[in-house]
């Protein structure tokens, strides 16, 4: 599966954002969906986490309240929404599918937020 990201760009704080990841293929099922951010200092970090077999989603406590992941199975495609941005999240935004032993990422999008 391949995946392209987008949605990026620069928004000042307290703005929204939002990011999209359309798969190649159908991911309604059996993956698992997530996504990640690069800061400036290089450290990547899972924002968000849809466990899909178990119906679960997990948010890192820097993001939960203010983010929330979206999917929409008919085009294949998961979203990220992101509100009440701060300076401190940006970074370059990366899209990820697990399946089994196996993951896929997206290319990155940047997101700067500045005043």
């Amino acid at each position: 599966v391949q995946l392209q990201a987008s949605g990026g760009g620069l928004v000042q704080p307290g703005g929204s954002l939002r990011l999209s990841c359309a798969a190649s293929k159908d991911i309604s099922t059996l993956y698992n969906k997530a996504w990640y951010r690069r800061t400036p200092g290089g450290r990547l970090r899972e924002l968000v986490a849809m466990i899909t077999a178990a119906g679960v989603t997990k948010y890192a406590d820097s993001v939960r309240g203010r983010f929330t992941i979206t999917r929409d199975d008919a085009k294949n495609s998961v979203y990220l929404q992101m509100d009440s941005l701060k300076p401190e999240d940006t970074a370059l935004y990366f899209c990820n599918v697990a399946w089994g032993p196996h993951n896929a990422w997206g290319q990155g999008t940047l997101v700067t937020v500045s005043s």
